[in-house]
């Protein structure tokens, strides 16, 4: 028996949010970050070496290196879509910039996806509102709308989508093929050629991105929901038959080539283990995914009486599928934040269905707290923008100067008038919201994606210099060839990837591992590597120079030798 639905909507609170505005508000979320920074530590930058190294035909396409070290990624298409760009980039563009455009689109490409995948979860039958007695419900596409409205602005909103998402790393593939792979599976009752070529691109992108086993359980989850709609649509039962053996001979396919191409590695480790604990998870689950969590849970409380029903509900059961694999996955595997970020856009899906379910005085307590949440958060940007720029306030400025030391502040007038222009628009969306003649349904999530996007403009406008100079390698690079001069390469022992890329891309360096001969004539060693020096050199041979520390963070530090000879 179908249980009556707790969407409660009328035909005046599915207003369409105007298509230009959530253009322009996913271009001012997605842009910033891609452009005008360089590489960041760590994964960020590893990443652009392997790009850098394949695009100048320095190591193998299936077989990359760096450093002679392997990725600490199996999937190798995020290396190969950055080295097309750089590839195919013009002359005179930056090839950490090329590395990062495709990566942009396909962060468009998660939002896109998201949109469409609550859009037809929320044309289901089992997710409509309530019939009204003498009409005036909402229209079924009109309510979709707004339903998938609501769902982009719950993604944006989340607090652990903006970094992550705007790194050219594996992480950001894996969250747009799973998000395409999410849009398939919503959209098969409607489109099932749409759905089909979307299945095979996302769960194939997900494998080639390191991803099979996620990969596989999608597509599982996927056969499996429709074998048990097939229990309750006898008429449907032909199609949801294909599509079960559809969705089974794709994952089937996936698998195989995740198999032929050998990237099955399982990285399961306990919660207590690698520094990892229970609290630590739990404080991970609050914040990344914040506001998305609270909304997601009342739909689950909301809509419980569906979910205990015999009769399955795609636009819970879905999302709730997806979750649940990542949320698994950042219990059980290294790294966490990177691995629930792919659970983002189903919960915030989930968080789109208790829009139609919010009392007003729910909504004005979300409204409420992200006013004075995001609105201090960007008083206090500007306030120490204000001191980079000035010394004033004191305290500010001094604490710039001790967490960043030997940073100089620079003036942009094109970042100033796009911080302001974001502000402004931060204060003309608050007094829009706080109007009472508005009923939109997305209204409760507006003041949530305006706020994230508002913090993360300003970031990445008025604090990108500092950002740039905290979380690069560069100053640190230029210190130690400042020490050493220019010379033709470098030995260096104990470096991360990230070190090896840095210095390769910083310093224009080529970096080889640490030999006996010494015939690049200067060594650099990670701090933490010293004790083992003597095992690949001859520690005798070598003087040491300099010690060169990040000075970001002054444990972050290399030593400098020069070769004596034999």
């Amino acid at each position: 028996m179908t249980q009556p639905t707790p969407a409660i909507v009328a035909q005046r609170a599915v207003r369409r949010l105007p298509r230009w505005a959530l253009l322009l508000f996913c271009i001012a979320y997605v842009l910033p970050g891609f452009v005008g920074r360089g590489p960041w530590k760590n994964a960020d930058i590893a990443a652009f070496g392997y790009m850098q190294e394949l695009a100048q035909g320095h190591t193998g396409w299936l077989h990359p290196v760096l450093g002679g070290m392997a990725p600490e990624s199996d999937g190798l298409l995020p290396y190969w879509l950055g080295a097309w760009a750089i590839h195919l980039a013009p002359a005179g563009f930056s090839p950490d910039l090329a590395a990062r455009v495709p990566f942009g689109l396909l962060l468009a490409l998660t939002l896109t996806a998201t949109w469409y995948g609550v859009y037809y979860l929320a044309l289901d039958r089992r997710a409509q509102p309530v019939a009204f007695a003498f009409g005036g419900e909402a229209q079924p596409k009109d309510y979709a709308r707004a339903v998938a409205d609501g769902g982009l602005l719950a993604l944006i909103a989340c607090l652990g989508l903006a970094q992550l998402s705007h790194e050219a790393t594996a992480h950001l593939t894996q969250l747009a093929f799973g998000s395409l792979a999410f849009f398939a599976i919503a959209a098969s009752p409607y489109r099932v050629r749409w759905a089909a070529g979307s299945l095979a691109v996302g769960l194939a992108g997900l494998v080639l991105s390191g991803a099979p086993a996620l990969a596989v359980f999608f597509g599982l989850g996927a056969a499996l929901l429709a074998m048990l709609e097939m229990r309750q649509a006898e008429s449907d039962a032909p199609a949801l038959r294909a599509w079960a053996g559809i969705a089974l001979g794709i994952t089937g396919l996936a698998a195989l080539v995740g198999w032929m191409l050998d990237v099955w590695e399982w990285r399961m480790v306990a919660p207590s283990a690698a520094d990892r604990s229970w609290q630590s998870l739990g404080r991970l689950l609050l914040w990344f995914t914040w506001p998305t969590w609270p909304l997601a849970l009342w739909t689950l409380w909301r809509w419980r009486r569906q979910l205990a029903s015999p009769e399955v509900h795609r636009h819970l059961a879905v999302p709730a599928w997806f979750a649940l694999v990542a949320i698994s996955a950042t219990l059980t595997t290294l790294p966490s934040d990177r691995a629930l970020l792919l659970g983002l856009p189903a919960l915030a899906a989930l968080a789109a269905f208790a829009l139609p379910t919010l009392s007003r005085s729910l909504s004005a307590l979300v409204d409420w707290f992200t006013l004075l949440f995001f609105s201090g958060s960007a008083i206090v940007i500007w306030i120490i923008w204000l001191a980079m720029q000035t010394g004033f306030p004191r305290q500010p400025a001094a604490n710039v100067a001790k967490l960043a030391p030997g940073f100089t502040a620079s003036f942009s007038i094109g970042a100033l008038v796009l911080a302001l222009a974001a502000t402004l628009a931060w204060a003309w969306l608050v007094r829009w919201r706080i109007g009472r003649h508005q009923a939109a349904l997305w209204k409760s999530v507006v003041l949530p994606a305006g706020g994230a996007a508002l913090c993360w403009l300003l970031l990445m406008t008025l604090w990108l210099p500092l950002l740039d100079y905290a979380r690069s390698y560069a100053p640190q690079v230029d210190q130690s060839i400042a020490v050493m001069g220019r010379p033709t390469c470098l030995s260096f022992h104990g470096f991360s990837r990230a070190q090896v890329a840095a210095f390769q891309y910083h310093g224009d360096l080529r970096l080889e591992p640490a030999t006996g001969d010494g015939h690049c004539g200067w060594l650099a060693v990670d701090t933490d590597s010293v004790s083992t020096l003597s095992t690949v050199t001859d520690t005798a041979r070598w003087s040491l120079v300099a010690t060169v520390a990040r000075p970001a963070d002054r444990k972050d530090t290399i030593q400098i030798y020069r070769y004596l000879g034999s």
